[in-house]
């Protein structure tokens, strides 16, 4: 895939996922700030119903109370009558209309103690309508004479009661809270109002009157501003009062929260999920493109390993073909051994790979058995010898170890120890310096292989095991090979139970740690 696309796709996605997560988050803000606004309202709705069922009740109890009175009194203090007297005539039949409405008005002075109030009395005024309908026609005789009258009469009782509640309403506000308001009574209001509207929520309330409490208050109630909401209470027709209900809800945002809590763990779990998928995704598209160019240099180097023996074979027979060297038996025999010792190498290069193919298949049959890490050492050392004093350097051995004998498949160790030599002399730019050491610790024989090449930095530490991984360079490799020596020693010594590790500088070397246990 082309760099600036797949950067390109990279950008997009994490774009999207953060775009997802700021978008479940305003989610989750966006209810808590409705669900609050929705509790809000309810909680006013309810305070507003509560006080007008406080004054409505005590509205109606005296009302009831001045019913039964105001029918008691027989003589009124004072009367007045006011009537409005209209015709109506029809030319056509010769007929008149006349309409009389008339209200009479009875004022009385009814006592307070009836109403139990701490008053003396107050002056109340009962009204009743008399409306009549009178027809007048014509007689033979010229006079007019009354052919008909309608009347009724009835008590204004809704104008009384409107009347009776503002006089009442005015008094009332004299009267002290604690004998208008029964505690028990605001509590279940308040209860049932709840209950109603499906909010399960503690509160606490009071009745402040010009901004100071009154004695009806809760035990636990606290004026928070965050968390209070207030009405007025026993407003008149003026919508002047002294006294305001208070109702705090102390667990206001725990419960607004519960109320979106389910919606909310679900969303943050799929959000997360998503981010899990999404980083995992990431994951492994980087990782299937570096294993792509490590592939692609694996290939690439490995056609170079095979190009060059071929190339060196092609030369070797084209060489031997020539009539002239027919009899020259050392020639011939020195072209034998190139053309046997380019194809050993190519051998060695296939049996890496097909070694690795079956690690990875678990079908390497490893055969253990009981020998002495010593010699293997020096066994291994004799395989790279040659081409280490060709290049001018040395393999310099320290075996302090008392006991070196462990359970092993030799061939295998020897092929380990013999890649981690190949190594450090492929990495010395120089001639190659190599240092190995043994100690026994505990039930234990540790091997160091300690070389002066070019070293390496803590990221290429941790990869160098990873099959096909080889360090690049800048854009090449400087060193040829097909990364796969350090996966096969790996593998090899896991099956050992024996941990490998590098201690590494850049520019100071490298030396790898081996930790093989003893025969106990």
């Amino acid at each position: 895939m082309n760099r600036k696309l797949f950067k390109l796709l990279i950008a997009l996605m994490t774009l999207s996922m953060i775009g997802i997560i700021f978008v479940q988050g305003y989610w989750i803000v966006n209810s808590y700030e409705t669900k609050e606004d929705q509790f809000t309202l309810n909680v006013r709705q309810l305070l507003i119903s509560v006080s007008k069922n406080l004054q409505l009740r005590e509205t109606e109890e005296y009302y009831k109370l001045y019913s039964s009175v105001i029918d008691t009194i027989e003589i009124p203090e004072s009367v007045g009558f006011t009537e409005l007297i209209y015709t109506i005539k029809n030319d056509r039949n010769n007929e008149t209309y006349i309409f009389s409405d008339g209200i009479l008005e009875e004022d009385y002075k009814l006592p307070f103690s009836n109403l139990s109030l701490d008053f003396d009395s107050i002056r109340i005024r009962r009204l009743t309508s008399r409306k009549s309908t009178t027809k007048i026609i014509p007689s033979l005789d010229g006079s007019s004479r009354v052919k008909s009258k309608k009347e009724t009469f009835k008590r204004l009782k809704d104008y009384e009661r409107n009347h009776f509640e503002n006089v009442y309403s005015n008094i009332s506000a004299k009267t002290p809270i604690h004998k208008r308001v029964d505690k028990e009574e605001l509590h279940e209001l308040i209860s049932n109002e709840l209950l109603e509207r499906g909010l399960d929520s503690k509160y606490e309330y009071a009745i402040y009157a010009n901004d100071l409490a009154t004695t009806v208050v809760s035990d636990n109630f606290t004026l928070d501003r965050q968390s209070t909401y207030g009405v007025p209470l026993f407003v008149n027709d003026e919508f002047n009062t002294n006294y305001k209900l208070y109702v705090n809800f102390s667990d206001k945002k725990k419960f607004v929260l519960s109320s979106i809590l389910g919606m909310a763990i679900l969303s943050l779990a799929f959000t997360t999920v998503i981010i899990f998928t999404y980083t995992s995704a990431i994951r492994q598209l980087l990782r299937q493109r570096q294993i792509s160019q490590i592939k692609t240099d694996f290939i690439n180097n490995m056609t170079h390993e095979f190009k060059t023996p071929i190339a060196t074979i092609n030369l070797a027979l084209d060489a031997l073909k020539n009539p002239k060297v027919r009899d020259d038996q050392e020639f011939i025999s020195r072209y034998h051994n190139m053309i046997r010792e380019e194809n050993r190498r190519m051998h060695a290069q296939v049996e890496n790979v097909l070694r690795i193919s079956k690690l990875e298949k678990n079908e390497l049959d490893l055969q253990k058995e009981i020998v002495k890490l010593h010699d293997l050492i020096e066994d291994a050392i004799s395989h790279v010898s040659l081409i280490v004093e060709d290049k001018g350097g040395y393999i310099n051995t320290h075996l302090d170890a008392a006991s070196s004998s462990i359970i092993a498949s030799d061939t295998h160790i020897i092929n380990v120890l013999v890649n981690i030599f190949d190594n450090a002399i492929k990495y010395s730019e120089e001639a190659p310096k190599i240092d190995v050491y043994t100690e026994n610790v505990k039930d234990t024989i540790i091997l160091k292989i300690k070389d002066q090449g070019i070293g390496m930095n803590k990221s290429v530490q941790k990869k160098i095991f990873e099959k096909f991984y080889r360090e690049h360079m800048g854009d090449i490799h400087n060193v040829k090979g097909h990364g796969l020596g350090l996966s096969y020693v790996k593998r090899i010594l896991d099956d050992h139970e024996a941990p490998i590790y590098v201690e590494s500088e850049k520019g100071k070397g490298s030396t790898f740690i081996i930790k093989i246990h003893l025969i106990s």
